[in-house]
């Protein structure tokens, strides 16, 4: 559990966000998860947008440093990204995609979620590109590009499943590209 204000607040917004979405929770409610003063939640953040983009800077830190261990545990190479993804899926908590989520309760595509999520997704698919370089493709880095849609597709089928299968299905669709 964290112990100081800033890092409570960012756990309990970054639970809540991803559990209900970001605009079903309040200030009040992340004030009263959290246990941390209003006083202390503006010392620390400029507002609930600004609490967001603190949120989604960290989840993309955590969710890749998860993803890289969960590669690794699966074997490695390209193809145990998928295999990864379908044990996230499995988890009951499984809600999606914290970035495709936010995104789309966003309206405005030039806000900071849009930009956050963009840098997110350039990231995934600079993980997903070295992945398959180091496995010999000489077309690396149109296969992560190709292999991002596959993820991105099997992340909202699988929120819509609620099953880790659709990863299981790309994987299989990833197979035949890599061939």
């Amino acid at each position: 559990m964290p112990t100081c204000a800033r890092d409570r607040l960012l756990q309990a917004a970054e639970d809540l966000f991803y559990a209900e979405g970001i605009q079903a929770v309040g200030v009040e409610r992340l004030l009263a998860t959290s246990g941390v003063g209003r006083a202390s939640f503006y010392r620390h953040f400029a507002g609930k947008d600004s609490l967001v983009s603190a949120v989604l800077r960290r989840r993309d830190e955590h969710w890749r440093a998860w993803l890289e261990g969960a590669v690794t545990a699966h074997g490695g190479g390209p193809l145990a990204v998928f295999d990864a993804l379908a044990e996230g899926a499995d988890d009951p908590g499984f809600r999606g995609c914290a970035f495709i989520n936010a995104m789309a309760e966003t309206a405005s595509p030039h806000s900071d979620v849009y930009r956050l999520a963009t840098e997110h997704k350039s990231r995934v698919v600079g993980f997903l590109n070295h992945l398959i370089e180091e496995a010999g493709h000489p077309r690396h880095q149109e296969l992560a590009e190709q292999f991002a849609l596959l993820v991105d597709g099997a992340i909202v089928t699988a929120m819509r499943e609620q099953t880790g299968d659709p990863a299981r299905r790309a994987r299989k669709i990833a197979e035949l590209l890599l061939a």
